[in-house]
């Protein structure tokens, strides 16, 4: 433990023309001969989530392993996570019953995508949509509060005019957005990565003052070199290379913002590819995930929510193997090639995961990484989505909060037993937050912690 006579706060920026840069955790910020297990970075202090969606359900038959417990054999979509197989949950057999028609409210099917995070079933309101709290507002005001941004909203697809009536009379803001701070609120993703970061290190300049920041050839880190080589002098060895891979990775991030922002087709003279958006779905998905990770690293917020894509999207991945519309892919017929190329689809959503996650993994935090101290729950509201299914959703769960959940399992629930709002309410007892109920949950999901 490095000893020093006076620690820097851990709420230490660096601040230069229209920058304000948040440090990630420092040994010198530790009072002198405090622990590192008692610091703000160690089990039970921080506690970190992530809540992704995706629509159109998992290709049957290549998701779900086929054996239970902790000997699975990870599946074709789920085999890039096979590297964090320690701290990976797969479940099966749970139903997202909030997504689900009734007699007095038939189809609706791709306008239910809110039901992710929050269990409750969307009232079906164009005009007054209502929902519920969703569990990512519910961890950010315990765990978040203390930090410059208690969550961020983040997206790939631009929701564009959809407003209003968007499916079966349902409110388009179930399926603009899965993070609802109270009933009513829907609140908005960002999809635009310049814009992600200009939050997380902009420091509230004037629109104009941002216009010229976004022209800039430079990096927001030349705006405080002078502060970076101060402060260095009054740190120890080990924290400046802490110190250096942080800002290694805000370059990088800059430094693929910068190469997107000057492409003529993202010069915001397109309607369809605005200022900073990737052309290349590719590099949107990893950029997003690298803010992410970066926000985390700096403790500038602690949740996240990402929303992959929208119900009834129609985007394609080349670099899968196949190059056919989501939505229009996932009805496959049950037909087996067709299932087989919906399956790389899905795989290809799991291989950025396993990029998330193992970047998470490589950022020192306390005792342990970033990875230790997160849970990433990655989701849907559908099953077979050929036939609109809701049942046997697939669910993928990544990470240790503080070992508080214990991974390499796959839980298997007999059908019709289970729902996606039980396993919510258990997740938030993982963080403290202990509720008799949420949406239209039965109880509590057995063996889950």
């Amino acid at each position: 433990m490095f000893v020093t006579k006076k620690h820097i706060p851990r709420r230490t920026f660096l601040r230069g023309c229209g920058v304000t840069l948040a440090l990630p955790f420092l040994e010198s910020m530790l009072p002198a001969q405090t622990p590192l297990r008692q610091t703000v970075a160690s089990p039970g202090s921080v506690r970190r989530f992530v809540g992704i969606w995706h629509p159109h359900g998992a290709a049957p038959g290549y998701w779900s392993p086929l054996q239970e417990g902790s000997s699975f054999e990870f599946s074709f979509i789920t085999k890039p996570l096979e590297p964090l197989r320690d701290r990976v949950v797969l479940i099966t057999g749970l139903d997202a019953t909030g997504s689900s028609p009734t007699a007095d409210e038939p189809g609706g099917d791709h306008a239910r995508g809110a039901n992710l995070l929050s269990g409750a079933r969307p009232r079906r309101d164009s005009v007054s949509p209502y929902l519920g709290v969703t569990i990512d507002q519910m961890i950010a005001n315990k765990w978040g509060k203390d930090t410059l941004l208690p969550s961020i909203q983040l997206g790939i697809e631009d929701p564009g005019n959809n407003t209003g009536n968007c499916n079966w009379g349902y409110s388009c803001a179930y399926s603009n957005s899965i993070s609802w701070p109270t009933p009513t609120t829907p609140l908005p993703t960002e999809i635009n990565p310049r814009m992600v970061f200009e939050r997380l290190f902009g420091d509230g300049a004037s629109a104009d003052e941002r216009v010229i920041d976004r022209k800039r050839t430079g990096s927001i880190l030349d705006s405080v070199t002078h502060e970076i080589a101060s402060f260095k002098k009054g740190i120890p060895a080990g924290d400046r290379a802490k110190l250096d891979t942080y800002l290694e990775n805000v370059r990088e991030i800059e430094r693929r913002i910068q190469n997107i922002t000057s492409k003529p087709e993202a010069s915001g003279t397109s309607f369809e590819v605005p200022f900073g958006i990737p052309a290349n779905n590719d590099a949107h998905f990893k950029i997003m995930y690298d803010l992410i990770a970066v926000a985390f690293q700096a403790d500038i917020s602690r949740v996240a929510t990402f929303m992959l894509g929208r119900d009834l999207s129609s985007t394609n991945f080349p670099p899968c193997g196949w190059n056919g519309p989501w939505h229009g892919t996932s009805h496959h017929g049950d037909i087996p090639a067709n299932k087989a190329n919906y399956s790389k689809i899905n795989r290809y959503h799991v291989q950025n995961l396993a990029y998330f996650c193992e970047k998470l993994r490589n950022i020192p935090d306390g005792d342990g990484n970033v990875l230790d101290h997160v849970l990433i729950y990655k989701g849907t509201n559908m099953g077979n989505s050929h036939r609109h299914a809701h049942e046997k959703i697939p669910v993928e769960l990544i990470g240790g909060i503080d070992g508080r959940f214990k991974g390499n399992r796959h839980l298997v629930f007999p059908d019709n037993t289970q729902r996606n709002s039980n396993m919510l309410l258990s997740i938030l007892d993982l963080y403290d937050i202990h509720l008799d109920h949420i949406g239209d949950s039965t109880g509590r999901l057995p063996g889950f912690a």
